[in-house]
């Protein structure tokens, strides 16, 4: 008795699966990037506004490629906070599909 209830209360605080879905190899490079460059400005959770800057959840790979490279927008798009604080980082230009798959 007493070792079913040890083992109903292991299963019980163990952790299961994760209802995360596990990211691909491009995505999980994408969240390193994220983590070293941009959260500074944007909060850690990139469906949330950081201190400085927006939420980037489901940001278009134009504009990150804009934003993140050139720290200009794309033709057309109209900007979520009216600032211009975001300095250019074109050492990133290689990493704007990882960035695009994280933030998908």
């Amino acid at each position: 008795m007493l070792s079913a209830l040890l083992a109903n209360a292991f299963f019980a605080c163990s952790s299961g699966p994760s209802d995360t879905p596990a990211l691909s190899a491009e995505a999980e490079r994408g969240r390193s990037v994220y983590l070293g460059n941009c959260i500074a400005c944007h909060n850690i959770d990139p469906a949330k506004a950081g201190g400085l800057g927006p939420e980037v959840k489901g940001s278009s790979r134009e504009l990150l490629e804009a934003r993140v490279v050139t720290a200009t927008y794309p033709p057309g798009y109209t900007p979520k906070r009216p600032s211009a604080v975001m300095q250019p980082l074109p050492k990133l230009a290689g990493d704007i599909d990882a960035l695009a798959a994280y933030l998908k």
